[in-house]
C-alpha cells in the first residue's frame, strides 16, 4: 500500500515538474518571440493590411508595404467596389463582399477578405489591423488630434447636426476625425472622396509617428492596443509602430487600385486593368523601388513624363498616361506628336537617373531609348530662384508597335 502511494506521489511530482518546465519554456519563447522583429530581421518587405470599418464593413482598405533596410514605404488603396472573380463564391462581385461582418472572431471576419487582396496584389500580407469608426475616435483622441489640410470648406447637415470643416490646415479631434474619415455625400466626386480619405490616413500615420514615444507608456500602450482588432500581440504592434518612425510620410504616396467601371449583375464595379495583371506588375515595380539602394548624395524623386501619341489611335496618350500614373509616375502633359504614323515607340531621355529611366522602360518593355538634351528655348526657368528645369525627364513617343500596355517588338 505504501509502495503504491509512493509511486503515485512520485508520478504526481514528476508531472508537476514537467508542466513547470514546459510553462517556463513557453513563457521564455513567448517573451522572446516577436513576429515583427523576426520580419524586420528577415530583410524582406513587410506588408500590413489596414482596414477602417464602418457599420461592420470595410470603408477604407490600405496595404502598406515597408522595407526596413531602406526605410521606404508605399501604400495601395483597395476600393470596396473593386470587381473580382471571387474564388469562394465563383462569380464576379465586389471584393468587400467576402468580408464576414457576422463572424465573432477576428480571423473569421477578415480572413477571406485578406486572401482576396493577397491574390489581387500577388503578395503575402504579414500583419493586419482593423479600426472601427468608434475606436477611431478614441485613437485620435489619444494621439491628441490629427492635422490635415482641407482644400475647400465642407458644410453639410447630418440628421439634426450641422457639420462644418473649414478650409486650410486643421487639427481634427476624435469626434471630428470619425466624421471626416467616414462621411459620404451624394454630390461629392468619388475621386475627391477617395483623396480625402487617403489624406486622412496619411495624417493619422504621421501623427502616430510624432506621438510614438508617448505610446510606450505602459497604461497608454495597453489602452491604445485595445482599440485595434489585429493578429499581432501588443508588443508586436507597438514594435511595428516604432519601426514606422523611420518612414518619411511626406514622400510616401498612396496608389489607387483602379480599372474600368462596368455594370456586372446590376451593380457598377471597378474591373482591374488587363485582367488584374497590371496591378501585380505595379506592385512588383514598387517592390523593386522600395528595395533599391540609392546613394546618399542623390535625391529620390518621381520621374516626370510627357506622353505624345504618334499613331492614329484616338485617346491612346490619355489611356497610357493613366496607366503610367498607376505606376506612380508623374505625367505632366499629354498630346499628339508632330505626325501620326510613327512605327516605333521611343523613350527620349532628357534628364534624370539612368537606372530610373531603365526601370520606366521595363514597365512598357521598350528598349528603344534615346538620350537628347533640350535646347535652351525649350527649358523652363523659375523666375524667383532662377533655376533651370526641364519640362519633363522623359518624353514617351508612342508608335504603332505599342498595344496600349507594351511595346511589341523594338
Amino acid at each position: 500500500m505504501r509502495k503504491k502511494t509512493g509511486d503515485a506521489s512520485f508520478f504526481l511530482l514528476a508531472l508537476i515538474l514537467i508542466l513547470l518546465i514546459l510553462g517556463i519554456v513557453f513563457s521564455i519563447f513567448t517573451f522572446r518571440s516577436n513576429p515583427v522583429e523576426d520580419a524586420i530581421a528577415g530583410n524582406r518587405i513587410i506588408n500590413i493590411l489596414f482596414v477602417i470599418e464602418d457599420s461592420r464593413m470595410p470603408l477604407s482598405t490600405y496595404v502598406l508595404m515597408y522595407y526596413p533596410a531602406t526605410k521606404r514605404a508605399a501604400i495601395f488603396d483597395i476600393p470596396g467596389d473593386l470587381g473580382l472573380l471571387i474564388s469562394r463564391i465563383n462569380r464576379v462581385d465586389r471584393i468587400d463582399r467576402v468580408y464576414d461582418s457576422s463572424s465573432a472572431s477576428y480571423s473569421g471576419r477578415i480572413g477571406n477578405y485578406q486572401r482576396e487582396i493577397e491574390r489581387l496584389l500577388g503578395i503575402e500580407i504579414n500583419f493586419s489591423a482593423v479600426i472601427t469608426r468608434e475606436n477611431l475616435v478614441s485613437i485620435v483622441d489619444i494621439l491628441e488630434g490629427v492635422e490635415i489640410f482641407i482644400p475647400s470648406r465642407v458644410f453639410f447637415r447630418d440628421d439634426d447636426d450641422i457639420i462644418l470643416f473649414p478650409s486650410g490646415m486643421t487639427v481634427l479631434d476624435g469626434a471630428k476625425a470619425g466624421i471626416y474619415a467616414t462621411y459620404s455625400l451624394t454630390h461629392e466626386d468619388s475621386e475627391m472622396e477617395m483623396f480625402r480619405r487617403q489624406r486622412f490616413f496619411l495624417g493619422y500615420l504621421n501623427r502616430q509617428i510624432q506621438m510614438n514615444e508617448s505610446l510606450k507608456n505602459p497604461m497608454t500602450a495597453k489602452m491604445y492596443y485595445s482599440l485595434f482588432k489585429t493578429n499581432m500581440n501588443q508588443r508586436a504592434l507597438l514594435r511595428l509602430f516604432d519601426e514606422f518612425t523611420n518612414i518619411d510620410i511626406d514622400r510616401t504616396n498612396i496608389q489607387f487600385v483602379g480599372g474600368n467601371l462596368r455594370e456586372v449583375s446590376e451593380q457598377m464595379l471597378i474591373i482591374p486593368h488587363w485582367g488584374g495583371n497590371l496591378i501585380k506588375e505595379i506592385v512588383r515595380q514598387t517592390s523593386g523601388t522600395l528595395t533599391r539602394e540609392i546613394e546618399t548624395h542623390m535625391i529620390e524623386r518621381t520621374l516626370t513624363v510627357e506622353v505624345l501619341n504618334g499613331t492614329a489611335v484616338n485617346g491612346l496618350a490619355g489611356r497610357t498616361a493613366e496607366m503610367l500614373r498607376s505606376f506612380g509616375y508623374d505625367v505632366i502633359s499629354i498630346g499628339n506628336a508632330d505626325r501620326s504614323n510613327y512605327d516605333s515607340t521611343v523613350i527620349i531621355h532628357h534628364s534624370g537617373d539612368d537606372e530610373m529611366v531603365e526601370a520606366f522602360a521595363d514597365v512598357i518593355r521598350c528598349t528603344n531609348i534615346r538620350r537628347e538634351f533640350l535646347q535652351p528655348e525649350e527649358l523652363e526657368i523659375d523666375p524667383v530662384n532662377m533655376n533651370i528645369e526641364y519640362k519633363a525627364d522623359i518624353t514617351l513617343l508612342i508608335g504603332r508597335n505599342f498595344n496600349g500596355r507594351y511595346v511589341v517588338g523594338n
